[in-house]
């Protein structure tokens, strides 16, 4: 963590000192804003977290409740989401308190009596060992604290703006703030009362029934699987030895999944209702707990469940929905006008809740933009780095609901019409790091490059997610994981993998500093305003393939020891060394002549080139970023 760059700091560091907008924030909604986030759940509390490192962007966050979130629907939390959490700061406080998922059993008919369930298998949770972070169970409502205590620590304060709704909007393009929106307050002394405000972005994280979305009439397009679930998050005594233990329950009588939940004692059961006859007309929704509970029981049979408080319930209808666009520009109009209006999470596409992945992705979705609406306001950015949100977050959507599609039936298929008994824990094993985050793989465009020098660092595939290695530092010999020293401050990372040279020595490498530091073609020259520092836009580290021993720091070229703050302090912490037994040369198939690997501000691998493509380096920033 980089702080007393601007004189000594003795309180908390992880709260930074208000800056632009964040200085008397007013406490009512003000008139006119640069982003109006709709919803406070995943997607929009990321979004503002992201978004308050960009103090000069007004932004401001509506949510209808009047208080935070008590109860979560959501609960798992893939390993992608927990690196996510790494980036804002807060990853070892949520696992403090997080439920670890180390296996998932699986109960099947026993074949010499089937009217009872036997385990026949229990495969490690993460069996290929894809991330350093663990899946892991906790309330949706205590990441959306964690997130809005984010985005009250950064410089732009910002904090929902509570008993407010959204009813309607209108674009205007002609107008300095072309989102015109009407809100209503629900609670509090003005409740009832009408008004409009304006933004220049609005941004709908407003869940399935989304009013934003209809507003830009966006359809949720699919259909229903016809098959329903109760959902119940309980306190109960058991004789099931697996209660604590992750369960694909699969019985004559129907199907669990069973998950539990943090804190030892709370578990949460998805309970097979059953095929839902299609003039149901929603009636299977009416389903009592005590109904579920007994189905509970009957599949479970040999053994039994006694609830004792029942903390949360719902019954659902399975369904798969997407709707063709996550913005307000249709696909013959790309192009020809900004996007104002973006849609995230359930508003733009639903699932079942069996695989996961409804908070995990949303948040994707909510970085995915905030970072990006950040960079343009900021005057960083070219609008049409917009553009990209829609085109990438709409496709791994639909790859999403591919993959639920698949495991919901999976899991609601007795074993007996499966292919095979153990197929079900093969298909588990076979596809885990898809629900785990990691198969999310952005297209070539405008900020993600063509892969023509991928095999200079074979183990980060460009457009996917910057998997992190441990590496050495130089300056205090301390063994860092790379990728966890990338915070969500809005910054591209230029990874620098040094030729066999030492340091200081005239290389690759050293030239690639220099031109780095100095040429008016350097993204870190071009792009750089009255009153940046070094590492103000960029982010840059190198890595040598000696131990850190033979590096010798004071020969470090300024370009790898950046200046920083009014004090123009030298900052030595991004030099780092390969560890010898653990070499990330080895480890991420990196070119020992040496590569650059550039990183984008959501993590996400955006080109590898050679040390020697400047040119090509400077034209990638050249597409989106502007000067001055």
């Amino acid at each position: 963590m980089l702080f007393h760059q601007n004189g000594y700091v003795s309180e908390d560091p992880r709260v930074e000192e208000a800056r632009g907008h964040g200085v008397d924030r007013p406490e009512d909604l003000p008139d006119t804003m640069d982003v109006l986030i709709v919803g406070s759940g995943p997607a929009g509390v990321i979004a503002a977290a992201q978004l308050s490192q960009y103090p000069e962007v007004s932004t401001r966050i509506i949510e209808r409740r009047t208080g935070r979130l008590k109860i979560g629907q959501a609960d798992g939390l893939q390993a992608r989401s927990v690196e996510t959490f790494q980036s804002f700061g807060f990853a070892q406080e949520i696992i403090q308190e997080a439920f670890m998922l180390r296996e998932m059993c699986f109960w099947n008919p026993d074949p010499t009596n089937p009217q009872n369930i036997v385990r026949t298998g229990r495969p490690a949770d993460d069996p290929h060992g894809i991330s350093e972070f663990p899946h892991m169970i906790v309330n949706q409502a205590r990441v959306l604290d964690y997130f809005l205590r984010s985005a009250k620590r950064g410089p732009g304060k910002i904090e929902p703006d509570y008993g407010i709704e959204f009813v309607g909007l209108e674009v205007d393009q002609e107008q300095e703030y072309p989102v015109a929106v009407t809100v209503r307050y629900v609670a509090g002394p003005r409740e009832g009362e009408e008004r409009t405000v304006r933004a220049q972005y609005v941004f709908g994280c407003d869940g399935a029934a989304s009013r934003v979305r209809k507003a830009i009439g966006r359809k949720l397009e699919g259909k229903g699987a016809n098959h329903a679930w109760g959902v119940m998050d309980v306190l109960a005594n058991t004789d099931f030895p697996d209660i604590r233990t992750k369960c694909a329950i699969n019985s004559v009588h129907g199907s669990i999944l069973h998950i539990p939940r943090e804190g030892g004692l709370l578990c949460r059961m998805y309970v097979d209702l059953g095929e839902v006859p299609e003039d149901d007309n929603h009636e299977i929704r009416k389903t009592p707990v005590e109904e579920v509970i007994r189905r509970a029981n009957e599949i479970i049979h040999p053994y039994s469940v006694d609830v004792k408080s029942v903390a949360w319930s719902s019954v659902y209808e399975v369904g798969h929905r997407l709707t063709d666009h996550f913005d307000d520009v249709d696909t013959e109009d790309r192009g020809t006008r900004c996007p104002r209006v973006f849609i995230a999470g359930d508003a733009c596409h639903t699932h079942s809740a069996k695989a996961g992945q409804g908070m995990n992705v949303s948040m994707q979705d909510g970085w995915n933009l905030g970072w990006k609406l950040g960079a343009v306001l900021s005057g960083r950015a070219d609008e049409s780095l917009l553009d990209t949100y829609s085109e990438e977050r709409q496709d791994i959507a639909k790859n999403l609901i591919d993959f639920d599609r698949e495991w919901s039936t999976l899991m609601a298929t007795p074993q007996d019409k499966l292919p095979d008994p153990k197929y079900l824990e093969e298909f588990y094993v076979k596809t885990a790091e898809f629900p785990a985050g990691f198969m999310t793989e952005y297209k070539p465009s405008l900020i993600v490059a063509g892969t023509e020098h991928q095999d200079l660092a074979e183990g980060w595939p460009v457009g996917k997610r910057f998997k992190s290695a441990k590496v050495q530092r130089v300056c205090d010999s301390m063994v860092v994981h790379q990728g966890h020293e990338a915070t969500a401050d809005g910054r591209w990372r230029i990874h620098v993998y040094a030729d066999p040279a030492v340091a200081g020595a005239d290389s690759p490498t050293t030239a690639f500093a220099e031109w780095l530091q100095n040429d008016p073609a350097s993204p870190l020259v071009a792009y750089r305003r009255e009153g940046d520092g070094d590492a103000t836009l960029f982010d840059v580290d190198v890595t040598y393939q000696q131990p850190y021993t033979d590096v010798d720091i004071t020969k470090m070229p300024r370009a790898f020891k950046p200046q920083v703050g009014p004090f123009e302090l030298n900052y030595w912490e991004r030099v780092y060394a390969a560890i010898p037994g653990e070499d990330v040369f080895d480890v991420r198939k990196i070119s020992r002549d040496g590569a650059i690997v550039v990183v984008r501000p959501d993590h996400y691998v955006a080109a590898v080139l050679p040390l020697d493509a400047t040119a090509e380096l400077g034209e990638f920033f050249a597409g989106f970023l502007r000067r001055g």
